[in-house]
């Protein structure tokens, strides 16, 4: 196979289109076409379906994209490091990573990242949703609870806790009254919270009245004492230190694991490995204490 043909090909797939790889390559888009062409032709397959406007992979396509864009992207590292004499990690690092992550903490990660590693040109992006890590060009997600995928492997590098929490002003139902509540998203007309105590079990009857699209703004209209809410124990810790907030009970339900995830390939970038690293680093066990402690500096 011709190994210039499949690096033009994945060049094309990376970029979605034979006219903006031409213009990101600085290179001839007929001298593209003329590449992917011949690669078809050598394979005798399909790669691309050519619409007026649209250039789509097709099925096999997006297999040999998938299998080999990591791979040519490696040998670029490994005659990069050999050349330079060296192995410190250069090019482009794509994450994406949760919301409420990448307000507390992704830019002091990012900032001591890019200290350590001038080479790297690193790039977050700021998203809840699941990405496609292939068609979407990314090296490594961060994702809290992820649903299993076996394209993907990965590590847990902080674990984390809900609970109940609320303003000292704010007093506790009794009963079967509903205390009033600040959620995150559409929150529905009632709603119980399953909690644990000091005394046992119990159960947190909430009336929902605020609805907001952040946890960090859920946190601050707790602190002013409009409802309680369910938030990371990391999130609100310095306030239960100081008596901001009061803690009403432990959230019952799984625990909160944040996953670094990254395609299933033999050989790991330099760039991803560096920054497992750099998180390993930061979170050297893992736990809500630090993270409240890393949030808090």
């Amino acid at each position: 196979m011709d190994l210039l043909a499949l690096a033009d090909f994945n060049l094309v797939a990376r970029h979605g289109g034979f006219r903006k790889a031409s213009r990101a390559a600085g290179r001839p888009k007929a001298t593209l076409s003329r590449r992917v062409a011949e690669l078809e032709a050598s394979l005798e397959l399909r790669l691309f379906e050519r619409g007026a406007r649209v250039l789509k992979l097709t099925e096999e396509g997006r297999a040999l994209f998938e299998r080999t864009g990591q791979l040519l992207t490696e040998l670029d590292e490994t005659a990069a490091a050999i050349a330079s004499g060296g192995h410190s990690p250069r090019g482009r690092l794509r994450i994406s990573a949760p919301l409420l992550f990448s307000q507390t903490a992704m830019g002091k990660l990012a900032a001591g990242f890019a200290l350590k590693f001038p080479d790297v040109r690193l790039e977050v992006t700021t998203e809840d949703r699941s990405v496609d890590m292939i068609e979407e060009a990314y090296d490594l997600v961060i994702r809290v609870n992820p649903e299993r995928d076996e394209s993907l492997i990965g590590r847990i590098f902080l674990h984390d806790q809900l609970v109940v929490v609320a303003s000292p002003k704010l007093a506790p139902p009794v009963d079967e009254s509903a205390a009033p509540a600040v959620v995150r998203g559409q929150g529905r007309e009632a709603e119980a919270w399953e909690v644990t105590t000091a005394t046992g079990k119990a159960r947190i009857a909430v009336n929902p009245i605020l609805s907001l699209a952040s946890l960090v703004m859920v946190r601050d209209a707790a602190r002013m004492g409009v409802g309680a809410a369910r938030l990371p124990i990391s999130l609100v810790s310095h306030d239960l230190a100081d008596g901001t907030l009061v803690r009403w009970g432990d959230v019952e339900g799984p625990e909160i694991a944040l996953w670094a995830l990254y395609p299933s390939r033999r050989l790991l970038s330099a760039r991803v490995s560096a920054f497992l690293e750099h998180l390993k680093e930061a979170f050297p066990q893992g736990t809500p204490d630090e993270l409240a402690a890393y949030l808090g500096r």
